[in-house]
């Protein structure tokens, strides 16, 4: 990357984002069986000069799902069109996105979870078998027309596959994968790569902090890395890992990539309700937080960490999350002996 290229980027946060984004699948760090499946997709596919099948990623949102679509279109040269679940809001988006289609592209449908289930009933046919049913006309006088498709591959993206119908599941016949969370050791990779992006000058061990720090999601490293490196030209301080340890404390992230909502949520728990269980309703009003964000956005990293349970009475703190808030357990009552 050029000089001019890089002052380029850094002028537009837009383009920022995607020079961020991997160009090749040597580029793209992790999820290595995917990856190996994805491959002999396409390549049988190419090999057969037929139109890839149809395939389904999902997954927690920052692991790569849109870059994924991105790499396979660019595997098989063709086009992409992108757009996502909420804005297909009538029958007629999804008609007029599906006949605008040329032979061989890739429609890319962000969040397609979103989609109600009249605009799924059309997207069946043109997935199984490449037409597009349209009513015309009301009551006895309509009928149905049939318009042919051009071959497409439709990559779909979901961060709640459970509210996807099963019958527009089954129609993903090129695969249905889980994008997996990340290592650290994965995640250093991707920033390294991303700092020599952004000509940042930062040491291994500032890189392994920030890593740790990720939620083992790439979205959120790289989100970490470039406000550490804001932190650093603000403060006319050089990135070295005393001045990310301070980055990071300005933003509230602690050693175990918790933020301070996640923190709340255990010390409420802990200091109102005795550790649990409590109900979902009850954090989401103690906390003036809504209960989605509660249990989606949070919940799923202070389980993964351990330091969170669910339980069919409600949310408990585990030894190890009394730990993290720096308070001890209660000890386990002891059962009594018999006489």
């Amino acid at each position: 990357m050029t000089q001019t290229e890089k002052q380029t980027i850094e002028k537009s946060p837009r383009s920022l984002d995607q020079a961020l984004r991997p160009a090749d699948w040597a580029e793209y760090v992790g999820q290595p069986t995917i990856k190996e499946n994805l491959r002999i997709l396409l390549t049988a596919a190419k090999g057969r000069n037929h139109q890839p099948e149809h395939v389904l990623l999902y997954g927690p949102p920052g692991l790569g799902k849109t870059t994924l679509a991105h790499l396979m279109t660019k595997e098989i040269g063709a086009s992409l069109r992108a757009t996502s679940g909420p804005a297909i809001e009538r029958v007629g988006d999804l008609a007029s996105i599906l006949t605008n289609l040329s032979p061989g592209d890739v429609l890319f449908v962000d969040e397609i979870h979103r989609l109600n289930r009249t605009i799924e009933e059309v997207l069946y046919p043109a997935m199984e078998a490449g037409v597009l049913d349209i009513i015309i006309g009301k009551g006895p006088s309509a009928r149905t027309v049939q318009l042919d498709l051009p071959p497409f591959t439709l990559i779909a993206a979901t961060t709640r596959i459970s509210m996807l119908s099963a019958p527009l599941r089954s129609r993903f016949s090129g695969g249905t994968f889980r994008l997996q969370y990340y290592t650290d050791a994965e995640i250093a990779e991707i920033l390294k790569r991303s700092g020599k992006i952004l000509n940042i000058k930062i040491d291994d061990d500032s890189i392994k902090e920030i890593a740790s720090r990720s939620r083992s999601t790439p979205r959120t490293a790289n989100y970490l890395l470039k406000r550490c490196r804001d932190f650093a030209e603000v403060n006319e301080e050089p990135l070295n890992l005393k001045t990310v340890k301070k980055a990071l404390a300005l933003l509230e992230i602690d050693e175990g990539g918790l933020n301070q909502t996640d923190r709340d949520i255990l010390s409420i728990i802990v200091e109102k309700f005795n550790g649990g269980p409590v109900g979902l309703k009850t954090i989401s009003a103690s906390l003036s937080e809504e209960e989605d964000t509660i249990e989606e956005v949070h919940e799923p990293y202070l389980m993964q960490l351990g330091l969170l349970d669910r339980t069919p009475r409600g949310r408990t703190v585990t030894p190890k999350g009394y730990e993290h808030i720096g308070m001890d357990a209660p000890r386990k009552s002891q059962p009594a002996e018999n006489d």
